[in-house]
C-alpha cells in the first residue's frame, strides 16, 4: 500500500517511512477495519476488506505535546 501511495504521490516519499530503513516514521499511524496497524510488519498483508475496497485504509499524522 505504501509503495502505491508513494508512486502515485511522489511528494510523500520520505514522509511516511524512512527512505533508508523503510520503517514507519514515529508519528505516522495506519488504521483499517477499526484496528491500529501501525506496529505490523511492513510486509504483512492488509485486511481482506481493505484489499477488496470495502474498507478504507487511513494514514494519520499523529501529534504529540503537552
Amino acid at each position: 500500500m505504501i509503495d502505491a501511495l508513494e508512486a502515485t504521490f511522489p511528494m510523500l516519499l520520505g514522509t511516511i517511512r524512512d527512505p533508508l530503513t523503510q520503517q514507519r516514521r514515529k508519528f505516522i499511524r495506519f488504521y483499517a477495519c477499526e484496528r491500529d496497524l501501525s506496529l505490523e510488519a511492513i510486509d504483512v498483508a492488509l485486511p481482506d476488506d481493505v484489499q477488496r475496497g470495502r474498507e478504507p485504509f487511513f494514514v494519520v499524522g499523529a501529534m504529540a505535546g503537552g
